[in-house]
């Protein structure tokens, strides 16, 4: 076996950790609320618990010297827009069964694509827009807007989160330019940490043992999580890595059958295939423009 055959084989077996570890970590916040914890206390634990772990990370590895960035407001914005990404996404954890708020989440890449097309001017062809067009149709499936199986403002906070997500790749994109991804994961952890700050301060209350033990634990997931995502697209290429996360979908409906006794409805099993398939399809055309790109820049002989 190649280095380079290994190398991708660790990057899929860090995304797939990635998505177990967040999985868990959603079904700690849900446990967390049951027993009494609020949510700017569940939120900043899960910022607080990822910069400590980070800035281990780093501490132990390249040195803390490494943050030092000359592009502080991108990360301040990209701050911003991540936490209230989280905070969104949170809710409709919270508010929606995992099933579903995961199902929603994962059109992500359709938002990608239209912020792309709008904001960066990135070519995008008739093939990737059907896959916009189904993937939409995949959400409004699952969150049948009329049937009311699941809470509307939940489907609406899932949607807004992945709206917001999609925005954070793409300034991630840009900030990786100069960034190494480690850095901008500390700046993000960080400065959240620190905005959530008085907000946990207001909120904070005395737990019993086993809730201070799950909001540690959703910190520490958390940051593990982000660590190894991060560290998986430094080793193999997003169209092999990112159609990992839609294993996610796996991990919710166990997790939620197994904790809470319940399973998507008939409406999710519809939709989410069309969500992760116009999804799948998506990254796929990213990686066959990408690669008719270099092929094109490459200098002919």
């Amino acid at each position: 076996m190649t280095a380079g055959s290994d190398r991708i084989l660790s990057a899929i077996a860090l995304r797939l950790l990635s998505v177990a570890l967040f999985s868990v970590m959603n079904l700690l916040l849900k446990l967390a609320e049951a027993q009494g914890a609020a949510f700017e206390e569940i939120i900043f634990f899960r910022q607080f618990g990822a910069a400590v772990l980070v800035t281990g990370v780093l501490a132990a590895g390249p040195g803390l010297g490494s943050v030092r960035t000359g592009i502080f407001p991108a990360h301040l914005l990209r701050a911003v827009v991540g936490l209230t990404a989280m905070a969104l996404t949170f809710a409709a954890i919270l508010m929606l069964p995992l099933a579903e708020a995961t199902a929603i989440g994962f059109s992500m890449p359709i938002f990608a694509t239209v912020l792309g097309a709008l904001l960066l001017r990135e070519p995008t062809g008739w093939r990737r827009w059907t896959a916009v067009v189904a993937g939409f149709v995949g959400v409004l499936i699952v969150a049948q807007p009329s049937g009311g199986h699941i809470p509307l403002l939940g489907a609406a906070l899932g949607i807004g989160a992945a709206l917001c997500t999609a925005f954070v790749s793409i300034l991630i994109r840009r900030i990786g330019r100069t960034e190494r991804a480690m850095t901008t994961v500390w700046w993000f952890s960080t400065l959240a940490a620190l905005a959530l700050l008085p907000f946990y301060l207001t909120a904070a209350q005395l737990h019993p043992p086993l809730t201070w033990a799950i909001l540690i634990a959703i910190g520490l997931l958390g940051g593990a999580a982000q660590i190894a995502m991060t560290e998986s697209l430094s080793r193999g290429p997003i169209a092999v890595v990112v159609p990992m996360d839609y294993t996610a979908l796996i991990w919710a409906t166990l997790l939620g059958w197994l904790a809470f006794g319940t399973l998507p409805v008939a409406a999710t099993w519809l939709g989410a295939p069309l969500i992760v398939g116009s999804g799948l399809f998506i990254v796929w055309r990213e990686h066959v423009r990408r690669r008719i790109e270099t092929r094109q820049a490459a200098p002919q002989s």
